[in-house]
């Protein structure tokens, strides 16, 4: 087939979960396809991972994307102004130049078989390059549903204090709830991370049966190989998180560790230290004692060597934290909070420790320095994890399925 691949990101370098879903989904396609990959890059995204993804593709297009609190602003405005209430989610990615791209792609009568949308930003665009195929085409349309994307405001406004921001929330999550069962039901296949979030859209009415009506899990993955198992030295007291942090549901969970579980960790445990790796640290932490937060860091295999134990302390979110993969692949022993560790194939106990209080996460912290076999026995387990269930190279052998010459499953207009 030749597919057309609408990505929101730039899927390499291999710095963020949606680039890695992105980028090994693409490398498995182009290996038995052609593809054309179209998009969106950022001024921060650097020249040689273009290059990089031309390896793989027939064709790479991109279209630049500049975020500012004006164009947010305005974004919001619209998003304000539309008659059914559009969300400001979406309406913020809406960029013209990329319409334009795609319509000029079109008019070349390139034979596209199938268009595939990574992630619900993409969405419009698989839509709009669908409403252009020509009579009769059989064209599909496949959305890779990373999660549950109206699950994200909503969770974040159940823990929101500030009232006009609690209600902002509120309004886009149910936005994008309308929003979301509306547009899956558009798509002849819809393509999950986790059984969770597709349970979560399975339940809003009155969508119900429809946006379901053709979907699969097939779940994120790593590449084992290319991840070294370093289990921490026994003398390590470093804690890391990783994790970009104009992410809202990092943010607001970096915040909670810092403010509510740092202080315990730190007075309980002589000697403890930790790392906050990711862009957009929070102002706050640069106020509590032996915390280091450098930002964004494009090699951090130091802070892998160096670290103890890997935290993933989230109250909020969807999908796939693809840095569960990557500690449990390099052998790192992990805490999380149940929503934090979501979809994954765990065990509490045996491959993580879960923990949702302050008290309980740092009974689990000061138990992992303490405790050297419990943290040897996570760390192989976190390994034998990764290479039984998410090695990209087995489990994406399920894309074969969605992209087969099957009679089209037909998608709900709703």
């Amino acid at each position: 087939m030749h597919i057309l691949f609408l990505t929101q990101v730039l899927p390499y370098p291999l710095d963020a979960g949606p680039k890695m879903r992105a980028y090994y989904v693409l490398r498995y396609l182009a290996a038995r396809h052609n593809v054309t990959l179209v998009t969106f890059i950022r001024p921060g995204d650097p020249p040689y991972a273009v290059a990089h993804l031309r390896k793989y593709c027939k064709q790479v297009i991109t279209i630049p994307i500049h975020r500012s609190r004006l164009n947010d602003g305005l974004a919001l405005v619209r998003s304000l102004a539309t008659r059914h209430g559009d969300p400001f989610l979406i309406t913020r990615d809406w960029i013209p130049s990329m319409v334009a791209t795609l319509r000029r792609l079109l008019a070349d009568s390139i034979p596209i078989d199938a268009v595939h949308a990574d992630q619900l930003w993409m969405a419009p665009y698989a839509l709009l390059a669908n409403e252009r195929s020509s009579p009769g085409s059989d064209r599909r349309l496949i959305l890779d549903q990373h999660n549950a994307v109206f699950q994200v405001p909503q969770r974040l406004a159940q823990g929101e204090a500030q009232p006009i921001k609690k209600m902002f929330l509120q309004r886009e999550a149910r936005l994008l709830a309308r929003y979301e069962a509306r547009v899956c039901a558009r798509f002849n296949r819809v393509i999950w991370v986790t059984a969770e979030d597709r349970q979560a859209l399975e339940n809003l009415p009155p969508y119900r049966q429809a946006a379901l009506s053709a979907s699969s899990i097939i779940p994120i993955c790593v590449d084992p190989s290319e991840l070294p198992f370093l289990p921490p030295s026994p003398a390590a007291r470093s804690l890391l998180f990783i994790g970009g942090m104009h992410w809202p549901p990092n943010a607001a969970g970096v915040r909670w560790f810092g403010q509510h579980v740092w202080p315990l960790v730190a007075s309980q445990n002589s000697g403890v230290t930790w790392q906050v790796i990711g862009r957009n640290p929070p102002a706050e932490l640069h106020h509590l004692p032996r915390i280091t937060a450098p930002g964004y860091m494009a090699d951090i295999s130091q802070p892998w060597r160096e670290s103890a134990i890997f935290i993933v302390p989230l109250h909020a979110g969807g999908g796939m934290r693809v840095k569960i993969l990557e500690a449990w692949a390099r052998g790192l022993p992990i805490v999380s909070t149940t929503i934090g560790a979501e979809g994954l194939e765990y065990r509490s106990g045996e491959n993580i420790l879960l923990a949702d209080t302050p008290a309980d996460f740092a009974a689990a912290v000061a138990r992992l320095l303490s405790d050297q076999s419990l943290a040897a026995s996570l760390s192989q387990a976190g390994r034998r994890t990764v290479e039984e269930h998410y090695d990209w190279r087995q489990v994406y052998r399920a894309w074969d399925e969605v992209y087969t010459r099957t009679p089209l499953e037909k998608p709900t207009v709703l």
